[in-house]
């Protein structure tokens, strides 16, 4: 019995796992924007501080924002970092689906004036979430 809820258990790890890389791949920023994104790393990093950390933003968007940061900073990963390029393409995959949401809410604006990056550095970043 306990052998039987043991291997549901893991096929069940293993889907969701699964449906989460496919999620993944259907959010995926297109082209070369995978690349500028981890050269952006990180600039996003400090705005992601800063922005999580400023009460003038709704509650919402900085426990999002708290969320991804403990995501980044978590060991664990749906692709770990060890498989070349990819272990940290997953990173900023779901860094740009996040932000896309929260540039939605806030506006490009109140993003734009807490980039810590060079203007090249925000205009990546704005292809990457696509605003």
């Amino acid at each position: 019995m306990w052998r039987d809820v043991a291997i549901g258990v893991a096929i069940g790890l293993v889907t969701c796992w699964l449906l989460l890389l496919v999620g993944l791949l259907l959010v995926r920023p297109r082209g070369g924007l995978l690349k500028e994104a981890v050269r952006i790393l990180p600039d996003l990093l400090r705005l992601l501080t800063r922005m999580a950390r400023d009460d003038a933003l709704p509650r919402g968007v900085r426990w999002r924002l708290a969320l991804l940061l403990a995501y980044l900073a978590s060991p664990i990963d749906l692709v770990p970092d060890v498989v070349p390029v990819l272990g940290y393409a997953d990173d900023a995959i779901v860094a740009a689906w996040v932000l896309r949401s929260v540039v939605r809410v806030v506006g490009v604006e109140e993003v734009r004036s807490r980039w810590p990056g060079t203007d090249d550095g925000f205009a990546a970043l704005r292809r990457l979430t696509g605003i």
